[in-house]
């Protein structure tokens, strides 16, 4: 039986230890010989390394179960950094208030202040470039299923 992205992500959701933490992406490379389990968590509040650890003890008793304790594998739990997309309602919640561009279906990119998440989208103020130096904000809605990819935009201003 071979460790695969879906039985790790039962024994991750089965790993959470607070209500408020949710699985953001699970991953497991195709390395026959110690392949990398990555189990990306997050909560609505942030995650902590104490959090992570937890997880990783669980999955890791959890793996030792079903897979024997012979099993070799490198098993990395952590929070999505800045530059992960975001892509789940959950997430964006986070990010209100933030700029966020998001690359739609259709190919166009959106850019914005992320205002409001809705349970079937987000509501954003679009950042409209005018000629020289000059910008204009509309309000736009963007269903969750016309969303190819989204990230925070980082600002160093």
């Amino acid at each position: 039986m071979a460790i695969t992205a879906k039985t790790i992500r039962e024994m991750a959701e089965a790993s959470l230890p607070d209500s408020d933490l949710f699985l953001v992406d699970v991953a497991v490379s195709d390395t026959p010989v110690r392949p990398k389990i990555t189990v990306l968590a997050d909560g609505e509040q942030g995650i902590t390394i104490d959090q992570c650890a937890i997880i990783s003890r669980r999955v890791n008793a959890k793996i030792a179960e079903t897979f024997g304790e012979e099993v070799s594998y490198v098993l990395e739990v952590s929070s999505p950094g800045v530059d992960f997309p975001l892509t789940q309602p959950k997430q964006f919640m986070r990010h209100i208030g933030r700029s966020v561009k998001v690359k739609l279906q259709d190919g166009t990119e959106k850019t914005g202040k992320l205002e409001e998440v809705t349970e079937t989208g987000l509501n954003m103020m679009e950042e409209i470039k005018q000629k020289g130096k000059k910008v204009s904000y509309e309000p736009l809605q963007v269903p969750f299923e016309q969303i190819v990819k989204a990230n925070v935009v980082i600002s160093f201003k």
